[in-house]
């Protein structure tokens, strides 16, 4: 797999190449539409900045979509767009390649 100017790999780790971007896409796959509250408890380690950082990018980049309730406390959940759910396959390459790995690291300390 090598890549030209236009390398489809470096565009799919740009937009979600991030430690917390994954997370976050993990998170709205496997529970939908969550607060900000509910991503920020679900996500462990990430700051509340981070955390409002990221999902600017993610929103920006047409994964996520912020629905914003006209109500006051201001209520605003986070959806996957279409976009942000065809991820979903990647995702769960990452989470077979991972368990894997770690079922090799397991057996390989015993």
């Amino acid at each position: 797999m090598v890549c030209g100017k236009s390398c489809p790999i470096e565009h799919t780790v740009n937009l979600i190449g991030h430690k917390w971007k994954v997370l976050i896409i993990r998170n709205l796959l496997d529970k939908g539409t969550q607060r900000f509250s509910e991503l920020d408890r679900g996500i462990e380690g990430i700051s509340q900045k981070m955390l409002t950082q990221q999902l600017r990018q993610l929103e920006s980049d047409g994964i996520v979509a912020r629905k914003v309730y006209p109500e006051v406390p201001p209520k605003v959940e986070y959806s996957l767009t279409e976009l942000g759910n065809s991820l979903k396959i990647i995702l769960d390459s990452m989470n077979l390649w991972g368990l894997e790995h770690m079922d090799r690291e397991e057996n390989s300390a015993v």
